[in-house]
């Protein structure tokens, strides 16, 4: 639904500075992009139902249209849309109320939907073998393509050994790898949460690595302050890029059992917390290293432990 017009100026300006808005207020990437994509397809349905004015919005239009949105299928992949994706949208259509409240003194309340009960998604670790085999088989391709392999291991050392969220890794920037103490500086995780991770020589010598000779081979100038790099434009990598190079590791894999999970850069953080855990680090240790507010969501891995290992 990105490609939604809207005909509408008023629309089209609140659209844009809502957008804005999110992005002065220090949200992450991936909201600042999506949630106006969300808001733009409700001003779309309101422009159908014949609404010209910001005036117009209020919250049994938004129910009438979330009840809609609740029978769309799903275009992609057939079915329904995903719980996840409801709560996703619902979300950006109460941050909308917000902005509205806020910046152009619209007093309505918040929608007052209630979240979905997210979709279930299995969670399935990579093991030790597994992250192994993925590491080595950079080496086949070395010779051939240095950068890149450089650059994947590069991925590997930041999803797996120091457990970064996607965005965690693409918003990671030179100055934010201290080398000298062997430590990762997470400026802006989840919730807005810094952290710091410290990673051991091995991981070091991937990024050092990659830093010094494989990223110069991306790099277009010298001003760019992103440490993972697109293959095309030499500016910060998108995440959609770093899964392809996952992919593409896994792809020249001989690994059958490997070959078959549907792998993606989170598997590696959910892997090595995981791992962690079966070699006794403490919960709360593992907690922080992930960054979660909670122990409640690193408790999940030690179920997951006790399903792979039999512990």
């Amino acid at each position: 639904m990105k490609n939604l017009p809207l005909t509408n100026p008023a629309y089209k300006y609140l659209e844009q500075s809502y957008a804005e808005w999110l992005d002065v207020l220090g949200y992450s990437t991936s909201t600042v992009r999506y949630f106006p994509t969300f808001v733009r397809e409700y001003l779309h349905y309101m422009e159908q139902q014949g609404y010209t004015s910001i005036h117009d919005i209020d919250i049994p239009i938004i129910r009438t249209y979330y009840r809609q949105l609740t029978q769309r299928a799903n275009q992609r992949r057939g079915g329904g849309l995903s719980n996840s994706y409801l709560n996703t949208h619902i979300n950006a259509l109460n941050k909308l109320l917000e902005y509205l409240r806020t910046q152009a003194r619209v007093m309505l309340p918040p929608t007052g939907i209630p979240a979905e009960t997210p979709n279930p998604e299995p969670v399935t670790p990579l093991t030790s073998k597994q992250i192994k085999s993925l590491y080595e088989v950079t080496k086949i391709y070395e010779e051939e393509k240095p950068a890149l392999a450089l650059l994947d291991r590069a991925i590997l050392a930041i999803y797996y050994d120091c457990g970064l969220r996607r965005n965690e890794g693409v918003n990671l920037n030179l100055s934010d790898i201290d080398f000298d103490q062997r430590l990762l500086h997470v400026r802006k995780g989840k919730g807005g949460k810094a952290r710091t991770v410290p990673f051991s020589k091995s991981t070091s010598e991937h990024l050092q690595n990659y830093r010094y000779e494989g990223r110069p081979h991306f790099a277009k100038t010298g001003t760019e302050p992103s440490f993972l790099l697109s293959l095309r434009s030499g500016k910060q990598a998108c995440g959609s890029t770093l899964n392809k190079r996952l992919k593409y590791m896994q792809s020249q894999t001989e690994d059958v059992s490997l070959q078959q999970i549907n792998i993606h850069l989170h598997i590696l953080r959910h892997s090595i917390a995981t791992h962690l855990l079966y070699q006794g680090m403490e919960l709360e240790r593992v907690a922080q290293f992930l960054g979660h507010y909670s122990l409640n969501s690193t408790q999940i891995y030690t179920h997951l432990v006790e399903e792979v290992y039999g512990t």
